[in-house]
């Protein structure tokens, strides 16, 4: 079985993620998405960002109805502060009987030489990237490499910090999350100071 790893905050999870890991498993060899929900880091003080459990309930309500898309809080069990190496090769070992692969947005294969341990992630897995708006190319090392996979999927320019700010400003963000993730947010009070 071939899994996509999708890594985020998640703060909240809103329809863009799920178009983008829909699209990824629905129009490439991916059997399953997994959304990796990544911790909250101990070293950086982040008001606005919801405690990793509730993080984890957002992503799978979202998640309920897609066979093929799980929620993973996988990295909430590793050291913090991690790097996606470590945790590729701590689910590696695992669940050694499945394959994972990275997903990924283009802007972070721009940046990905970066990386700590980037060879050793394209040694190990292959990489599906989503197209992204922004800025530089991507390095021609990476631009025909045979691990790495683009797929064709909507441009999708939603972003979390937008919707946090206009739950904040009272506004209405429902149309860009879920039912089951605006009911939960709503129910908890969530972003509005």
């Amino acid at each position: 079985m071939k899994i996509g790893l999708y890594f985020g905050t998640f703060n909240p999870i809103h329809v863009g993620h799920l178009i983008i890991a829909n699209q990824m498993v629905e129009n490439s060899d991916l059997d399953e998405i997994w959304m990796v929900v990544t911790p909250h880091n101990p070293f950086k003080k982040k008001s606005s960002l919801l405690e990793n459990h509730h993080r984890f309930e957002l992503v799978y309500r979202a998640t309920e109805n897609y066979p093929k898309i799980k929620p993973s809080d996988i990295e909430f069990k590793l050291p913090q502060p991690n790097y996606t190496v470590f945790t590729l090769a701590n689910i590696t070992e695992k669940y050694p009987d499945k394959e994972f692969c990275l997903i990924m947005g283009e802007d972070n294969l721009k940046s990905f030489h970066k990386w700590k341990n980037y060879e050793t992630i394209l040694e190990h897995h292959h990489i599906y990237v989503y197209p992204r708006i922004s800025e530089g190319k991507v390095a021609t090392r990476f631009d025909k490499h045979p691990k790495i996979h683009k797929v064709e999927a909507p441009i999708v320019e939603i972003s979390s910090t937008m919707i946090r700010n206009g739950i904040k400003e009272s506004k209405n963000v429902q149309p860009m999350l879920t039912k089951e993730v605006w009911d939960y947010i709503d129910e908890m009070n969530f972003y509005k100071k």
